[in-house]
């Protein structure tokens, strides 16, 4: 299979309500898991006490402090799935951190898919606004990883 079959196959698969996708077709092996949604179970209190919280611990979100509104911001995402990665390697420092200014090609993290080191560039020129994954993390296909305000 060549790689574009493969990528149409992954984005097939993404698409329908299938929760675990395997082929083998002369000896290449591709196995596709979708995790399972996490389901969160709270109790509720008969008596719930509001929170109180005094102006002095209100805190200003420093992302929001942009120049830029939101509404032109621009996202990289995972061009397939696997393991975020944000650096080369664990000893070296991250490719880009938040508030780093970015050019087009610019390289910004690396996901590992199937044994195989992806790097994932940014289409933009721009400021790195928000980097919306942790580092080691699992990413699905289509996946926000980056806020990015364009220049």
């Amino acid at each position: 299979m060549k790689l574009e079959e493969i990528k149409e196959l992954v984005e097939f698969i993404l698409g329908k309500d299938v929760g675990e996708f395997e082929l083998e077709v002369e000896g290449l092996r591709i196995r596709l898991v979708k995790p399972k949604p996490e389901i969160k179970i709270m109790e509720s209190t008969k008596n719930p006490t509001p929170a109180v919280v005094s102006p002095s611990e209100v805190k200003e979100p420093a992302k929001q402090e942009m120049k830029k509104s939101d509404a032109n911001v621009h996202y990289i995402t995972a061009p397939m799935i696997g393991t975020f990665y944000r650096a080369p390697d664990p000893s070296s420092p991250p490719f880009v951190k938040e508030g780093d200014h970015v050019s087009k090609g610019d390289v910004l993290c690396i996901i590992e898919a199937m044994k195989l080191m992806n790097e994932v560039e940014s289409d933009v020129d721009g400021t790195i606004k928000e980097i919306l994954v942790e580092n080691a993390q699992p990413v699905e296909y289509g996946q926000k990883l980056f806020a990015i305000i364009p220049d």
